[in-house]
């Protein structure tokens, strides 16, 4: 790599680096396809609706894009017990010590917002006017079981009362909720606190035999009624050992009856797939001397927590987007994809669906709310890669519905490939599926690891507009981790505009990244950016301007309705590239 040359810190704990460069392929490698509110009680009845790129070492995880401070106890950045601003840290300030007083960073998009307010909401503005913190951080996590927790739901709504699970080996703990945006820069606003409670260590977690999944018994949860207090958002609420630990657990909070421009997607299945908590996730199972793929577990539930700091991936490749989006003060809405299984036609309230930087797991109802949106009108912003690969089911747990997670990655596996096959939980594009993602998505996942620029193809489009960016003009590492491109096939739009073609080499196969635009005959527009890296790359200290612009112009364009009719795409006469794919899982 020219030395010159920025350097990405995209090193993650073992778990991480291992949880798919190793997992087997499930298919030959393909050539190309040559065509181309009074309170209720949750779950009470409600009437709410249902140049050239040097290659990576290939030892590096293409998980790597996930790497985030609150990992720094394996990847080494937790000093002193305090978290330490660090190259290696790509949120710099906001990860750093609360005791420091640091902020986010303050750099404003250059672009210019267009002059219309039909995509902006005043409340959101109001909201992120209000005094913000940097007291959401972590100071310390201790011991992975020092303190942690989990929410009996994924989401909530106003009016709604959820149950919180805590085990501690503290004597007495208490928690804070932060509503996560701007805040003049701080991150977040603290909503609520809870009085010292007592602490408990919970029992041990089971496994089950024939799945390797792991559940937990946990008793004593600790009920928060969900008041008007909290705005609709994306929370963080922090539990506080009385011995000064801390975790994350994360609970979205959903307003369904607000139609607003903006649904924005938190990708908590993709979360949970590569959950390792308790020695199982849907990649690595424990085994006497390490872990192994065959020994991995084929369902996975939400009733235990998240490893590491409680909320790795939405810190590292979600987050910075909402710090974008509440600071335009753009008309937004939260839900997890959870939410758009339980209720698909929820999208259809939305102008634009925006997925974030990892969304990898759907369910037959996902997908299907995803594709009906986009006949029906409804932008849909891909803002990663490696979007809708597999097929999940879901099943429910004594805790309530959709609590568990069901992807067998083997039709052989898979007691419903024979008796219904279209549920079959494997790659969306290999049989009995036969449904590859780029008929919705425009493109499709090939490989991993990968770092690499992002070189401008067509530098005219409407998302590059006063960019400055010319044809050629490269965005500096932009392309990491995961990667798309395109292919033509059946069932592929066949008006794909490829606006960025990014050479790169990935185990040791020379192949592109695309970023891709299509309007469907609805009017409807979607966009992929084509790298896991695109969200990270919104926040130092690996913020790029131009990915901050080309977002903007996005949002802003797919929040106004159907931007296929405003900027039509074009037959795209793009090559599909070399005869070999690099892609495998």
């Amino acid at each position: 790599m020219n030395p010159s040359r920025r350097q990405r810190p995209y090193d993650l704990p073992e778990q991480y680096q291992r949880a798919r460069l190793e997992d087997p392929p499930t298919t030959p490698e393909r050539r190309p396809l040559r065509s181309k509110r009074p309170r209720r009680r949750r779950g009470a009845a409600t009437s709410e609706p249902n140049g050239s790129a040097a290659a990576k070492d290939t030892r590096v995880s293409r998980r790597a894009v996930l790497r985030v401070g609150s990992l720094a106890g394996t990847a080494g950045l937790l000093a002193a017990g305090t978290w330490k601003l660090s190259q290696g840290d790509p949120f710099g300030a906001q990860h750093a010590s609360a005791g420091a007083g640091t902020t986010l960073p303050s750099t404003t998009p250059t672009t210019t917002v267009p002059a219309v307010t039909d995509v902006y909401a005043r409340w959101v503005q109001d909201e992120n006017a209000l005094p913000g913190t940097a007291d959401w951080n972590i100071g310390s996590l201790g011991d992975q079981h020092a303190i942690e927790g989990f929410f009996d739901t994924t989401s909530a709504a106003n009016g709604d009362t959820v149950q919180l699970f805590v085990s501690t080996t503290a004597s007495t703990f208490h928690v804070e909720a932060y509503r996560m945006g701007w805040y003049q820069g701080l991150g977040a606003r603290l909503v609520w606190s809870s009085p010292e409670t007592p602490g408990r260590v919970q029992p041990t977690p089971t496994v089950a035999r024939q799945t390797n999944m792991v559940d937990t018994a946990w008793q004593q949860p600790l009920p928060i009624d969900i008041t008007d207090n909290y705005v609709p958002g994306c929370y963080l609420f922090k539990l506080v050992s009385s011995d000064g630990r801390g975790r994350y657990v994360p609970l979205t909070i959903r307003d369904a009856n607000n139609p607003s421009a903006f649904l924005i997607m938190n990708a908590v299945t993709t979360w949970q797939a590569y959950n390792q908590w308790g020695g199982y996730s849907l990649y690595w199972g424990a085994v006497r001397g390490g872990q192994t793929f065959a020994n991995r577990a084929r369902v996975v539930s939400f009733d235990r927590p998240y490893e590491v700091n409680g909320a790795p991936q939405f810190l590292a490749i979600e987050l910075p987007l909402i710090h974008l989006v509440e600071r335009l003060g753009l008309d937004v809405s939260y839900a997890t994809n959870v939410d758009v299984h339980r209720s698909p036609s929820s999208v259809l309230s939305h102008k634009a669906l925006v997925s974030l930087g990892h969304d990898e797991y759907y369910s037959t109802p996902m997908r299907g709310a995803l594709e009906g949106a986009r006949d029906q009108g409804i932008n849909l912003a891909f803002l990663g890669a490696n979007a809708v690969f597999r097929q999940i089911r879901y099943d429910d747990s004594p805790l309530g519905p959709n609590r568990r997670e069901i992807c067998y990655k083997s039709a052989a596996e898979d007691p419903l490939s024979r008796t219904d096959p279209a549920l079959t939980t494997v790659n969306w594009r290999d049989a009995p599926l036969n449904r590859p993602e780029n008929q919705l998505i425009g493109s499709q996942y090939e490989s991993n690891p990968v770092q690499a620029d992002m070189v401008i193809a067509e530098p005219g489009s409407w998302v590059f507009a006063n960019t400055g960016l010319q044809a050629g003009a490269t965005l500096p590492g932009v392309v990491a981790g995961e990667y798309d491109r395109y292919y033509a096939g059946p069932g592929v739009p066949q008006n794909v505009d490829v606006l960025a073609h990014s050479p790169l080499v990935c185990r040791g196969k020379a192949s592109y990244a695309d970023m891709t635009y299509y309007s469907a005959p609805s009017g409807a527009g979607v966009f992929d950016v084509g790298t896991q890296a695109w969200v990270q790359s919104l926040g130092a200290p690996s913020q790029v301007q131009g990915v901050i612009d080309i977002t903007t112009n996005l949002l802003t364009t797919f929040g106004r309705g159907p931007a296929g009719t405003t900027h039509p795409s074009q037959t795209t006469n793009q090559p599909t590239g070399p005869a070999g794919s690099t892609g495998s899982e």
